[in-house]
């Protein structure tokens, strides 16, 4: 391979010269490089303007929704034996709960068999329903049958129950006597109750020892201890009421009440619901935060310093700019449906650098009258349009972040222009390597030729040289 090193024939600094061609080539990118970085900076941000809207939408659709005004403080005079919580839409109010008996699962447990033997061969069908002086009223649900092998241990017997969905429960109980099977219905209950019939294969009756009839109180498992099923029976406010379960759901809209241990007599359990303030508060609180996070970044980004003469990375951004002023309006918006026209009417006042302020104690008032504060953020007129100020901002903060909406637009847009950024730096490093190709081409070409010519000055040297010798 020919080694070739540019200049050596010319003498000429041709690797400065190329390089500094090439250079002079590649000028443009400084200013592309440049605007790269600004794009990359405007993505960046709008990127932070996108995380916070988003915090801003999930704190204003607190404040615009019905369900987000009825946060409610709720406690229990006697937390032990009855307690609350909000599980729908409730009230504020107060009653009295006595608990008269507890609602339990129907149980019993057969006589002791050996561990390991088998209990004999034939059929268990179980039944769901209710007792009630030793009738059964099955349920609405079918008998189940449960096969029984004549090898079939306690053990496999109880698997066999507890795979058969029969709503009742087996577990086996070893003691020094040997194995017993223990039954419970799975709901607790008096329609949750069941009932046990046998059918055996031989004149061996040992299945019969699982059997479980009321009717027949001296056979099977009916002839040991037993629990039936039986209902929770309470008072509110003197008013009897029933359930199937530990709790009573429906009783009071919008609050589940647990039925922990029966009460004395006249030592009922007071419930107290009252609107949560502080969870008002709070929320109220997470909406401002989130407006001043939005402003603060928008103020920044796009503000220009006379002193220091610097200027935010969204300085002369229209979409920045008019993000900011839209914003504002919606919260200088009022609500005609309340008594409270404007958020400085509840304590929420709007400074000169856009941020709002809460003034804890006036909001606190304000909230006595939770009715008109709730208006002021979710109010809607007659044709369903949002004048409340958290409705509003909810819905415009949503459209900003949709698919096709400002926000989206905007990055999609700084995309493309850093798109067509990138396919202008290549294009002009392309053409700096054509050019450097070239250069390298012609210097080389010209580099042979003064090499030529230097070789042949230097031989007409040397003969005039030799002709002045001879003479």
């Amino acid at each position: 391979m020919a080694i070739s090193s540019a200049g050596i024939g010319s003498g000429l600094e041709v690797e400065d010269i190329i390089t500094k061609l090439v250079a002079l080539e590649k000028k443009p990118l400084e200013g592309l490089e440049k605007k790269a970085e600004t794009i990359g900076t405007k993505i960046s941000t709008y990127s932070n303007i996108k995380s916070l809207m988003s915090t801003m939408e999930d704190a204003a659709s607190k404040l615009a929704l019905d369900s987000g005004w009825n946060t409610l403080a709720v406690k229990s005079s006697n937390d032990k034996a009855v307690s609350v919580s909000v599980t729908g839409i409730a009230s504020a109010t107060s009653f009295s709960v006595g608990v008269q008996q507890l609602a339990k699962a129907q149980s019993t447990v057969s006589t002791s068999i050996a561990a390991g033997a088998s209990i004999g061969s034939g059929t268990l069908t179980l039944e769901l329903g209710a007792w009630n002086a030793g009738v059964f009223t099955a349920g609405t649900a079918a008998a189940v049958s449960v096969t029984v092998g004549a090898s079939d241990t306690l053990a496999q017997v109880a698997a066999k129950i507890n795979d058969s969905g029969s709503g009742v429960v087996a577990t086996v109980l070893s003691d020094a006597s040997g194995e017993r099977l223990m039954l419970r219905s799975k709901e607790t209950g008096a329609v949750s109750g069941f009932r046990i019939t046998a059918a055996n294969d031989t004149s061996d009756t040992g299945l019969s020892r699982l059997a479980f009839d009321l009717a027949a109180p001296t056979q099977g498992m009916a002839a040991n201890a037993y629990q039936v099923g039986q209902d929770a029976k309470a008072t509110v406010n003197g008013i009897a009421v029933t359930s199937s379960k530990n709790q009573l759901t429906g009783t009071i809209p919008g609050l589940t009440i647990s039925l922990n241990e029966v009460t004395a007599v006249d030592a009922d359990a007071m419930i107290t619901s009252t609107v949560d303030k502080a969870a008002m508060t709070k929320n109220i609180q997470e909406f401002v935060d989130a407006y001043n996070a939005i402003n603060t970044l928008l103020a920044e980004s796009t503000k220009y310093d006379d002193a220091t003469k610097t200027r935010g990375d969204l300085q002369g951004d229209g979409t920045a700019v008019g993000l900011r002023n839209s914003m504002r309006s919606v919260l200088t918006g009022g609500s005609e449906g309340s008594v409270f026209k404007t958020l400085s009417d509840i304590g929420i006042s709007l400074g000169r650098d856009g941020n709002l302020t809460v003034n804890g104690s006036k909001l606190s008032t304000s909230l006595d009258d939770l009715d008109n504060v709730k208006k002021l953020f979710i109010q809607r007129d007659e044709s369903g349009a949002s004048t409340g100020i958290a409705a509003k901002m909810k819905a415009y903060v949503g459209n900003a972040l949709s698919f096709d909406g400002l926000i989206n637009s905007k990055t999609d847009a700084l995309a493309r222009e850093s798109d067509r950024n990138l396919e202008q730096q290549d294009k002009i490093n392309k053409r700096a390597e054509v050019s450097e190709a070239r250069l390298r081409k012609t210097y080389t070409a010209l580099d042979v030729k003064m090499g030529s010519l230097q070789a042949l000055a230097n031989y007409m040297d040397q003969q005039v040289a030799q002709w002045n010798k001879k003479d």
